[in-house]
């Protein structure tokens, strides 16, 4: 009888528990000011092919930002009507982001999303990834290039990517608590309020920036999902070398430590703190 009581007022504990999650999880918003951001770097000859993909009622602006390229991937995006930002020097893939950042929000948006201009992710879906964070079931999206292991293959990813990718994201996984397909994805979606709050300038100018931005915001409490998202793998998609991605992994790694430490309150980072509205 004991027993039976308790569990009742657990069953009830949970339901009520349940049911304030689900209400906060399910505000509907609606964005009116989408932007597009593309970090670049000699993507003249992929950025039309981006371009033509995108349904042209899905974002009320493109950005550009070039990291300093030698063809003419800045001449070619302003032909386009793309907003362009131009590095004078080569400043870096997390530098350049960055930027993509700062200018979309300067300019008002209220969702960005950063699509790379490799023609490597589907940009026919950005509607549908906008259409679910309207839900509000999520603040942030990434593209999951990795539904099934033979698609992902077959696409052209190398096999020591797809390995590294399954290692890594298992272990992202476990420790900030998250159930993600794909943390390297480069096709992501934020709403406003988590670049306002992530300090995001506080991060690398190298490609360890996504991965410290992934778990900022977990340790913000930001919620984040992900869809399929087909990709493509040739010669003019961008892609970092095997010691780039050596790097890039032992750096992801050192992210994760640091998040633990910092949750335990064992040690403080700079890239955990943040003030509203500080990258602005």
């Amino acid at each position: 009888m004991i027993l039976e009581i308790g569990m009742s007022k657990l069953d009830t504990s949970i339901s009520k528990s349940s049911t304030s999650g689900l209400k906060q999880a399910v505000a509907v918003r609606k964005f009116h000011h989408p932007i597009i951001v593309m970090p670049a770097y000699n993507a003249a000859s992929t950025l039309p092919a981006t371009i033509r993909d995108i349904p042209r009622d899905c974002y009320s602006e493109l950005i550009l930002v070039d990291d300093c390229s030698s063809d003419n991937t800045v001449e070619l995006a302003e032909s386009l009507g793309l907003t362009v930002i131009r590095h004078e020097t080569n400043r870096g893939y997390g530098a350049n982001q960055k930027t993509c950042y700062d200018t979309a929000l300067t300019r008002g948006a209220d969702i960005v999303i950063m699509l790379h201009p490799d023609y490597q992710y589907d940009g026919r879906l950005i509607p549908f990834f906008i259409g679910l964070m309207e839900t509000g079931v999520c603040q942030v999206m990434l593209g999951n290039r990795i539904r099934t292991r033979r698609e992902t293959l077959n696409s052209g990813m190398p096999l020591y990517k797809y390995i590294s990718n399954r290692m890594l994201t298992f272990t992202e996984n476990m420790i900030l608590g998250q159930n993600l397909g794909d943390f390297h994805s480069g096709f992501r979606c934020y709403t406003r309020e988590v670049l306002e709050t992530i300090p995001y300038h506080k991060n690398s100018d190298d490609f360890v920036f996504d991965s410290q931005f992934l778990a900022q915001v977990t340790y913000f409490g930001f919620r984040m999902g992900d869809a399929p998202m087909p990709c493509r793998y040739f010669d003019e998609a961008s892609s970092i070398n095997f010691r780039r991605s050596v790097k890039y992994g032992i750096q992801t790694l050192g992210t994760l430590v640091q998040f633990g430490l910092q949750k335990l309150g064992l040690a403080k980072f700079a890239i955990f703190n943040s003030t509203i509205q500080s990258n602005l």
